[in-house]
């Protein structure tokens, strides 16, 4: 069992930047991919952006140029720098590790964390 837990949320202004963080609690996070998603108020849960255990990234097409995802497998932690962030981003954001092994899926959510970008 995997256990994930988000800070880094809270209330910014339109333009500003928050840095969310994700700290797992297994040292096997290394084989994990990593992803954000988000949840705005009255909408589904979203993909924001992942990162695989070898380092590839992908981001969602709205985030593309002002969002970072990276991970540092020494602290089992998984970042999302977020710039220039406008009223839209405003959302609930989960952090995910999912791990596919043998055609047995893991994944496992924390619990969120909110961020609010005031106009």
């Amino acid at each position: 069992q995997v256990q994930l837990v988000e800070s880094g949320g809270g209330l910014v202004q339109f333009g500003g930047s928050l840095r969310l963080s994700c700290a797992a609690s297994e040292s096997i996070f290394r084989l994990y991919a990593m992803a954000w998603y988000r949840q705005p108020p009255g909408k589904e849960r979203e993909l924001v952006a992942r990162i695989t255990s070898s380092g590839s990234t992908d981001y969602q097409e709205s985030v593309k140029g002002r969002f970072t995802i990276s991970r540092d497998n020494a602290k089992n932690t998984v970042n999302l720098q977020m710039n220039n962030l406008k009223p839209e981003d405003t959302a609930v954001y989960y952090c995910n590790a999912r791990r596919v092994l043998f055609a047995q899926i893991s994944n496992y959510w924390g619990q969120g964390t909110q961020v609010t970008v005031s106009s």
